[in-house]
């Protein structure tokens, strides 16, 4: 291709972040959009990691330096299938790539899901994040004094880390003063998270299991009932140190005294949730069944039922992409059909000029070394296809925002981004913490382009 390729990336995590910086940094002259429909880049790391855990979060000290780069651009507040479709981006660009991750919680088959009280984690977790689509207030419940979790991954100790802490300890990171205030009306005292399986079948990573007992208002108790370790268990902990990690750190929680403190995180082992309990609408308990473990690291249920008196659940089951416009879904798997990145029509053929990476592609699991290497193989297979693209016809930089001008969309750029996030440690500082996030779109939208 003798002229300037021109990639438009839509979503601006992690994902499509990466894949724009190893696109520019090849050996084709290349220009990239981020478009997304946040104000703001970034995507998960600022609204799906927890408030207390800014270590995470320094990620985007790299992920600012790519998008520094004068061969990308960012557009926020751009809604693809509302704002955009595909036929409209391929007017301007050579290819699309679709790296819109997973915002949606995976649903959860059982009865009374749906009662008053019964939250999906992800849900939670962009409330108190400070999402601006999300409810500026929770329904926690003075009554709801006793919780369950549901799921044993990083998000559902995040979100029983949250449920436990005071609102006052949370103090110390950027969470808006509208989720300050919401915490303070947690009730909780004892947060169950049940497993369906045993401890070395549990997702936690070591570290974050570990900061569960950060908090002096925090009791960890393991509870010895399930506390299995079959062969297939033992050949777990053999072949992975993250596992055995996982498991020490367990054993300890099991063997140490409670100290006392207002707030309990109890784990439960070998647990399946079978239905939410309810009452005129409002949760009030949760029955699980008793499962064991056959051999393989696998359980089996055995009839025995516990009904357990909780007054809230949240699932923290895992994540689900959202269907988007103008290209193929597999519902089953929640993920775009693709070959290494390469969009695959319902004929089985390529979809020209389409590609993701990304949780879209391959579905809500691995870290953030995934999703690097992930971009790297749709990059390397759209490089392959350059010869193929077909030409926009108005390749020139400048007619995308004359598009989006013309539409009345009031986007967002880097350069506001860096007003926003001067905003936003400048709202920290006068109230002596770090950065206070600011949570509605519109206000977001205006000091963006003030």
């Amino acid at each position: 291709m003798s002229r300037q390729l021109r990639v438009a990336v839509i979503g601006a995590g992690p994902a499509g972040i990466y894949a724009a910086d190893i696109l520019t940094k090849s050996e084709v002259d290349v220009t990239v959009d981020i478009l997304d429909r946040d104000p703001t880049p970034f995507g998960l790391i600022r609204y799906g990691v927890a408030p207390d855990h800014p270590r995470i979060k320094e990620i985007v000290k790299a992920l600012k330096r790519v998008l520094s780069n004068e061969d990308i651009r960012f557009f926020g507040n751009v809604n693809y299938g509302a704002d955009l479709k595909l036929d409209d981006l391929h007017q301007f660009y050579d290819a699309v790539i679709f790296a819109t991750g997973a915002r949606a919680d995976r649903d959860l088959a059982i009865p009374g899901i749906d009662l008053r009280g019964s939250f999906g984690a992800a849900d939670f977790v962009y409330w108190y994040d400070g999402h601006p689509d999300a409810p500026r207030e929770w329904d926690f419940q003075p009554h709801a004094k006793s919780v369950a979790v549901l799921g044993v991954g990083n998000v559902g100790l995040d979100v029983a880390r949250m449920l436990a802490k005071t609102a006052d300890e949370q103090l110390v990171t950027d969470i808006p003063q509208n989720v300050y205030e919401g915490l303070k009306a947690n009730a909780a005292e004892d947060i169950h998270v049940f497993a369906r399986r045993g401890p070395a079948q549990v997702k936690f990573t070591p570290m974050e299991l570990r900061e569960l007992s950060h908090s002096p208002n925090v009791d960890v108790i393991v509870h010895p009932e399930g506390f299995e370790l079959d062969e297939g268990s033992m050949d777990s902990i053999r072949a992975s140190k993250s596992v055995k990690l996982v498991v020490d750190v367990l054993q300890n929680y099991l063997a140490k005294e409670p100290t006392g403190a207002a707030h309990r995180i109890h784990i439960h082992f070998c647990q399946n949730p079978v239905e939410v309990l309810g009452e005129d609408g409002q949760v009030v308990g949760l029955r699980t069944e008793v499962t064991e473990l056959d051999g393989t690291g696998n359980v089996r249920g055995t009839g025995e039922f516990i009904d357990w008196p909780v007054q809230a659940v949240y699932r923290a089951v895992g994540y689900r992409s959202d269907n988007l416009s103008g290209i193929p879904f597999d519902n089953n798997t929640a993920t775009v059909p693709n070959d290494g990145g390469r969009v695959i029509d319902i004929d089985g053929s390529a979809l020209p000029g389409a590609y993701v990476t990304g949780w879209i592609k391959r579905g809500p699991v691995g870290l953030i070394g995934h999703t690097k290497s992930d971009a790297a193989e749709t990059i390397r297979l759209l490089l392959e296809d350059v010869d193929t693209l077909k030409a926009p016809a108005h390749p020139a930089r400048e007619d995308v925002d004359a598009y989006l001008d013309g539409r009345g969309i009031e986007y967002t750029t880097w350069a506001g981004w860096e007003k926003l996030d001067q905003h936003e440690i400048e709202l920290g500082e006068a109230a002596g913490r770090p950065r206070i996030k600011v949570v509605p779109r519109e206000e977001m939208v205006r000091v963006s382009r003030s």
